[in-house]
């Protein structure tokens, strides 16, 4: 029996072995002193770990086990004492500056930094005046900050900063049901961050987006002649001979694009794609979209897309288009569109990390897109991904 038991035992010894060479490694490395925003950032993992103490995640984080670059220090600090700022004009809630924008502010004077970190310290001060009780978080979102130091004890998150920043929203907007934070959070950090929001998605958030999944296939009248679509209507590749079908209005004739075959114009919904490695389109087209010709598919023409080209170069089809680091480039792309919030945001389902979210008001129906010139590799439309809860106690034992 113990032979049978040896996969699941040796896993579990191989993750600990691991994180206690980890720990080890940290403590007897000779370490630069901390500056002035990195202590700030140590400081702060304290003071709100006295009011969210149901979770040790943020020590690491106060035991100066995981330290952030100065620059992310630095951007974080403005961020957020931003955010606390906005919070005293009720009206002024959105439009912050997108967090590309906060890392060049950090490089700016140190007048504005020591102000923001003023602004913080005196929320910081009120928060511990305040009973534990008063500023419990809820269980979903301890549950989410087990996730991340679970995540980031495998070495699959750089740092921490996703649960602090966690815990700091969750205790600025403490009027929110706390069963919906973490679904909440990850919405207004892909609002306000548009590209790369997060590098991990918590379990319980995953599942919440996989709950809108739908069926999606592809629309024959509306394909490219060039392309070969399987029997299913969820395979398509390019062939080398063009079909001869009839000229429908809504048929592409110029880019390798399809739509699916059902529209969307209310809720929620997901799907995922098996993408190429050289070229392809994912995204969703207007109805009122041309699909005539090779004019640009872009958010001029109706198209929120992304597209990947020569295998290197990813972008979001903005105008002018948003290049994205090749870092987010994924292998499966999963899409989330949440009509009546007007957002639709784009995943890389292996790593469940955020590539890029679109955001705008939706009065129109939208039509899942699908583009390929690949004549090898399949795109695949794959049924929304498996929702089955780890069970481990500690470190997940399949890695």
């Amino acid at each position: 029996m113990m032979q049978c038991l040896q996969f699941l035992v040796e896993p579990t010894k191989n993750v600990a072995e691991k994180f206690k060479e980890f720990r080890k490694k940290v403590k007897n490395e000779k370490r630069e002193p901390l500056d002035e925003s990195q202590q700030f950032i140590v400081n702060l993992a304290k003071d709100l770990g006295r009011v969210c103490q149901r979770s040790e995640v943020l020590e690491h984080v106060s035991k100066s086990e995981d330290v952030w670059p100065t620059l992310s220090c630095r951007a974080f600090i403005l961020e957020w004492a931003s955010l606390l700022e906005s919070k005293k004009r009720p009206m002024q809630t959105d439009g912050w500056p997108e967090s590309s924008d906060w890392k060049d502010l950090a490089l700016s004077n140190e007048q504005d930094m020591e102000s923001a970190m003023r602004l913080i310290l005196t929320w910081t001060k009120d928060l511990r005046a305040q009973p534990e009780q008063s500023v419990w978080p809820g269980e979903q979102v301890v549950a989410v900050l087990d996730d991340f130091e679970n995540h980031w004890k495998r070495g699959r998150m750089a740092t921490l900063q996703s649960a602090v920043e966690l815990v700091f929203w969750t205790l600025i907007n403490k009027e929110l049901d706390k069963e919906n934070i973490p679904q909440k959070w990850l919405m207004w950090k892909q609002r306000s961050q548009k590209i790369g929001a997060t590098p991990y998605i918590p379990h319980i958030v995953w599942d919440w987006i996989c709950d809108a999944g739908v069926e999606v296939t592809l629309d024959l009248d509306t394909a490219n002649p060039d392309l070969l679509i399987s029997e299913d209507e969820r395979r398509m590749r390019c062939g080398f001979k063009r079909k001869d079908v009839p000229n429908y209005h809504q048929r592409f004739d110029g880019w390798w694009c399809a739509v699916g075959s059902e529209g969307f114009a209310s809720g929620r919904q997901y799907w995922e794609v098996d993408v190429g490695e050289m070229d392809w389109r994912i995204g969703v087209a207007k109805e009122s979209a041309l699909r005539k010709g090779f004019k640009s598919l872009n958010t001029n023409t109706g198209y929120l897309t992304l597209r990947l080209e020569r295998g290197t170069e990813l972008k979001a089809l903005t105008v002018p288009f948003t290049a994205l680091p090749a870092t987010l480039i994924p292998r499966k792309v999963g899409v989330y569109l949440d009509f009546g919030n007007g957002q639709l945001s784009f995943y890389d389902v292996e790593n469940r990390s955020h590539i890029y979210t679109y955001n705008e008001t939706f009065g129109e129906k939208l039509f899942p897109l699908f583009g390929t010139v690949e004549i090898i590799k399949d795109l695949v439309i794959r049924s929304p991904g498996n929702r089955s809860h780890c069970l481990c106690p500690g470190m997940c034992l399949w890695g």
